[in-house]
């Protein structure tokens, strides 16, 4: 690595969500390998400027969805754009690593000089408007919806670089903006820090984990009627739902409906959620659409199997057979069938145990992955500076 990299997010430095482990994954390695890696964020500028501007969304949410969405991606893409000019004021060549669109058109409108590259990770499904569709929080199709459309459409072919998570999701993405293939380009999937892998006496008492907030896209709802599938084939399963958001009472009713209550446990926010996977058999994943789910790697490296179905670029991450099984979508009985086929098989679950743990060491462990990622991101060779961009109207639309 050859010069300075910025990670720029709209984001909170603390926080459970994939973007925010991929970023502290490669600031821990950074850390380890003394690399000259910093984090830039709307809260590195004055908190009285920063905390009354963002708390009034509170008020705005209850009452308008779409317009606290945009009050979220304005106001933090504008303070993120001021810290960014603090910094790269001097003009000096470095790279920003930027975590999102928003955070990647405040990056380019900061910038000093060419030589100051803005290469941006590509964390959303299709499109972060189709991810806040997904929050249940704007319309499909709706004008904000559309916005953040065009403003993805006209950012990303004027960046430096991009990093995609998965194969899936560039090919995606080139689909719906031809104009990146122009742009170079490297696949990095996620990673994390080898957790160490606890040894704990005797097998663990409840067969599956599934963590993730509590909200239609997550789709924890299917995971319950797999549980009821189960005691429907005479084989009870139980279930730690971690996790919290806007399903939550709905979840809890249906697993009263369900028969089910008994079975499964609602953990609510836990903070660092891993660290109960060593507590359970395997991993349930059941969400609708993944790039590359850091909570699958999480499962991996705790040597847990995982069950999940092969969509985006779940097929990515584990091989059906060998760490753990895809499982159907759209049919809870055959899902249900496949996780107790390999539950209640020792030899299979020992087998998937050591191959889930050995593949998150080989492929998936920061100190097999970041380096490459960090390669890309410094070094010169890799892209060269575009010119510095015109002012991008409504960058946080």
């Amino acid at each position: 690595m050859s010069k300075p990299i910025l990670i720029a997010t709209v984001m909170r430095p603390e926080g459970e969500t994939g973007v925010q482990s991929h970023f502290r994954a490669l600031l821990a390695w950074a850390q380890e390998k003394a690399l000259p890696i910093t984090l830039v964020t709307p809260y590195s500028s004055p908190r009285w400027q920063v905390y009354p501007v963002f708390a009034l969304r509170r008020l705005i949410d209850p009452l308008h969805k779409a317009a606290s969405v945009w009050w979220y991606r304005h106001w933090h893409a504008l303070f993120l754009r001021r810290a960014l000019h603090a910094v790269l004021a001097n003009g000096r060549p470095c790279t920003v690593y930027a975590q999102c669109p928003p955070s990647a058109a405040a990056a380019l409108l900061a910038r000093a000089t060419a030589a100051q590259r803005v290469v941006m990770a590509v964390h959303f499904n299709f499109s972060e408007a189709d991810e806040w569709v997904g929050k249940g929080m704007i319309r499909d199709g709706g004008a904000l919806y559309r916005a953040i459309r065009k403003l993805e459409a006209d950012v990303l072919p004027r960046l430096d670089g991009l990093v995609f998570v998965s194969d899936f999701m560039r090919r995606e993405v080139a689909a719906r903006i031809p104009a990146i293939t122009s742009i170079p380009n490297r696949i990095v999937p996620n990673f994390l820090p080898d957790p160490g892998l606890e040894v704990e006496p005797g097998e663990p008492e409840t067969d599956l984990i599934c963590i993730g907030t509590l909200e239609p896209r997550k789709n924890q709802r299917y995971a319950l009627e797999i549980v009821a599938a189960a005691v429907r084939l005479g084989r009870p399963l139980s279930l730690t739902v971690v996790g919290d958001g806007p399903d939550r009472t709905a979840l809890e009713s249906l697993a009263l409906e369900l028969g089910i209550r008994q079975q499964v446990f609602f953990a609510g926010f836990v903070r660092n959620a891993a660290g109960l996977m060593p507590l359970h058999r395997a991993y349930l994943h059941v969400a609708r659409m993944e790039s590359f789910p850091i909570v699958l790697i999480e499962a991996m490296a705790h040597g847990l199997p995982v069950f999940a179905p092969a969509v985006g670029g779940v097929p990515e991450v584990f091989v059906d057979g060998r760490e753990g099984r895809f499982i159907p979508l759209e049919d809870a009985e055959a899902a249900a069938r496949i996780v107790v086929d390999w539950l209640d098989s020792p030899q299979t679950m020992s087998i998937a145990r050591q191959a889930a743990r050995e593949s998150f060491l080989a492929r998936l462990e920061a100190g097999k992955v970041a380096a490459d990622l960090a390669d890309f991101l410094g070094h010169p060779g890799e892209c060269e500076p575009r010119p510095r961009g015109q002012a991008l109207e409504n960058a946080a639309a």
